[in-house]
């Protein structure tokens, strides 16, 4: 063979293997890294923006496609211990000329942690209302979606700040008061009366508890590789003392049925979708939920546990869509009149 030809196929052999040596190295060695990068490029090729937006010296960082337009923007508030990229699946499936804006919520990834704050239900929901006001999203009435934490806190939105939405979609909500007790709060009571409320599983230090933590969230069982499960303890571990704090915060008696005490006070057009498998927060809570609020649109999704932003992305994307479409059809409009 010309020596040309194989230094040319050993150059480029180099060069496929540098970026490959890397990703693997990455993967074994540095595997929160990885994830981490994962998200980047994901919020890329959804065409995903990253900002800050400011309150005196109070930092939220938010993602956001779209601009405002005809149709109302959708303001998204993930769960506990989560972050704005969870939204991600959901974004996938939702029209880009949409507005969107996801938040980080208090002390979550981007948005300021300070031992000061008022991490309770209802202090988080000012703090999002400041957040709005900063962006000015309330220049009209937006759309307002909320999961687990994020949909208790989105509740007491709506009644706290009813000119500032037109409509509601609780997935999951927490503060609801349950006559079944879920998995997650039989597991709390164990811990509770054994004196280890210290090792709550929504807060994994190991890959073993992360795994248990999945299991407990969602009804689909996802295949984790170990490594992965490593990088998503890594990536929480540093934080796991805020979200302790918070956890604390939020079940105590001033904010663990928020929502519930609230839920009279929301007069707008209100979605709930709930998974029937939920091992967190038992579906139950949709009943109580649609007996208060009067227009109030329930969907309990088959084969879904807690988790039902990763578990039904395109089903949950289609039902907000759907009930955006029916809120500002002819027929429904006539019939509010």
């Amino acid at each position: 063979m010309d020596p040309d030809v194989l230094n040319m196929f050993v150059i480029a052999g180099g060069t496929l293997a540098i970026p490959i040596l890397a990703f693997v190295a990455s993967f074994l060695l540095w595997p929160s890294a990885l994830i981490r990068i994962y998200y980047w490029y994901w919020r890329r090729a959804l065409g995903m923006q990253v900002r800050y937006a400011y309150y005196d010296d109070y930092q939220f960082c938010y993602s956001y496609r779209g601009r405002p337009g005809y149709r109302p923007s959708i303001l998204m508030l993930h769960g506990f211990s989560a972050h704005k990229d969870m939204w991600l699946s959901i974004v996938k499936f939702l029209p880009k000329n949409l507005h969107l804006v996801c938040v980080d919520m208090p002390g979550h990834e981007g948005t300021t942690r300070s031992d000061l704050d008022d991490y309770s239900i209802s202090g988080q929901a000012q703090r999002i209302h400041q957040f709005v006001e900063c962006i000015r999203l309330n220049r009209r009435p937006f759309h307002l979606v909320g999961t687990s934490m994020g949909g208790n806190v989105a509740g007491v939105y709506a009644a706290q700040y009813p000119e500032d939405i037109c409509s509601l979609t609780l997935i999951c909500p927490a503060g609801l008061p349950s006559t079944t007790d879920s998995k997650f709060i039989k597991q709390l009571r164990e811990l509770q009366e054994s004196k280890r409320i210290d090792r709550i599983p929504l807060i994994p230090s190991t890959p073993e508890e992360m795994s248990d933590m999945l299991k407990l969230c969602s009804y689909v069982r996802f295949k984790v590789p170990q490594q992965i499960l490593q990088g998503l303890v890594d990536v929480r571990i540093p934080h796991n003392d805020f979200y302790r704090k918070l956890f604390l915060e939020i079940v105590n008696e001033k904010s663990r049925h928020s929502l519930h005490e609230n839920m009279s006070k929301i007069k707008v057009p209100t979605q709930v979708i709930w998974g029937k498998q939920d091992q967190v927060l038992d579906v139950s809570g949709a009943n109580l939920l649609a007996s208060a609020i009067p227009d109030c649109h329930v969907y309990i999704l088959e084969n879904c546990g807690h988790s039902v932003v990763v578990e039904r992305p395109r089903k949950t994307a289609n039902l907000i869509l759907e009930f955006l479409a029916l809120l500002h059809s002819p027929y429904y409009i006539k019939k509010q009149a």
